[in-house]
């Protein structure tokens, strides 16, 4: 019994300092043992064998203010890679990252979805052709992750329903059963969630602004699924009594004013031909845009009130928003109740492949979790 305790005192150990390490970038053995509140003689040890593995590596040095340099501990970033798909209703886009989720390769394809053995062949072929266009051998394939549209049940592989792709009650191994990694499928908000989170450690709440408008919310250091895994449907409030007809069926939901189809619709398709418009000043570009913060602007007061926490603005929008955070801001004005300043709203650090690299991101962490 001794023996077993101890032994899983040290894994514990050695994987609370290798994701500690891959967290702050570069960090010394004396700040691991304070912030972790571990023995030096502990860290040394853990330290020492996750060297010995091939984990971690020395990247360098603290400047010295008298004395022996301390040396800075790394992740080895080219350990291992992870893969992430993003299907979405007309295209397809993959990525891969690597241990520190850095991008290596991107690429967005042109493809229908349908609900077919053909697309499912299609989709293991264009993953094989972008990692071997890439530098990352399959052999260094940890994982790979696929981001869908609509509810998902990850543990289960199971779609409740997707109203973007006309899915309902489908076992998504019907896509991976092509691909000769292991997959993790999880729906697409929470996967650009999960991009952020890696960098952010507080409650707070994700909002996608992409074709669909959609969401995840961060709670006491885990997703919010909701008993049902329906929470975040953010896109599905009702903004406008009344309103424009969403997708759904209902009559103003947020989706059908601030999905970023919207203004790519006025640009012939193409968003970022939308905010050439508005940046060139075009009138009908402005109006539009003006009238998009402003329904915007009400449902993230909503939201505030609601959840009293940070709120990330991500998505294809989210990534042009920077320039305009200010008037966003004073629309809100009209709807929040409590006196305070814009300090809570945040701009997405992943401008493209959120979701990708989210999903991409199961699988770090999983190795993490695994380090004996």
């Amino acid at each position: 019994m001794r023996q077993d305790y101890k032994k899983t005192g040290r894994e514990s150990n050695l994987i609370r300092i290798a994701r500690y390490i891959l967290e702050q970038g570069e960090i010394s053995k004396n700040e691991i043992a304070s912030a972790l509140g571990l023995s030096m003689p502990t860290v040394l040890q853990c330290v020492k064998d996750l060297l010995c593995q091939g984990i971690i590596h020395e990247s360098g040095e603290y400047e010295s203010t008298g004395g022996r340099k301390a040396k800075t501990l790394s992740v080895v970033e080219d350990l291992a890679y992870s893969a992430g798909i993003e299907i979405t209703v007309n295209h397809v886009s993959f990525v891969i990252i690597d241990m520190k989720a850095n991008i290596i390769q991107t690429k967005r394809i042109r493809h229908a979805f349908s609900y077919t053995e053909d697309y499912s062949v299609d989709l293991a072929e264009m993953l094989h052709l972008f990692l071997a266009s890439s530098s990352v051998s399959s052999e260094q394939i940890l994982g790979v992750g696929i981001s869908i549209p609509g509810i998902v049940i990850s543990d289960e592989n199971w779609l409740v329903i997707s109203h973007v792709l006309n899915l309902k009650e489908i076992d998504l191994r019907f896509l991976s059963k092509h691909i000769p990694f292991p997959v993790r499928f999880e729906n697409d908000a929470v996967c650009a969630a999960m991009a952020e989170l890696n960098y952010f450690h507080r409650n707070m709440l994700y909002l996608s602004l992409s074709n669909s408008v959609g969401g995840a919310v961060f709670l006491n250091e885990e997703i919010y699924y909701g008993d049902h895994f329906r929470s975040a449907e953010f896109g599905h409030m009702v903004i406008e009594p009344g309103g424009k007809q969403c997708y759904c069926g209902k009559h103003g939901c947020m989706d059908a004013y601030c999905s970023a189809q919207i203004l790519a619709d006025y640009a012939g398709g193409d968003l970022e031909i939308f905010f050439q418009k508005l940046w060139s000043g075009e009138a009908g570009a402005c109006s539009l845009w003006y009238n998009y913060l402003r329904y915007l602007g009400i449902a993230i007061s909503n939201l505030r009130l609601i959840f009293d926490c940070d709120v990330i603005l991500g998505g294809y929008v989210g990534s042009h928003l920077e320039p305009y955070l200010s008037l966003l801001w004073d629309y809100m004005q009209e709807n929040l109740l409590f006196p305070e300043d814009s300090s809570f709203l945040r701009l997405c650090r992943f401008k493209r492949s959120a979701a990708g690299v989210g999903i991409a991101m199961y699988f770090i962490n999983r190795f993490f979790t695994q380090i004996h």
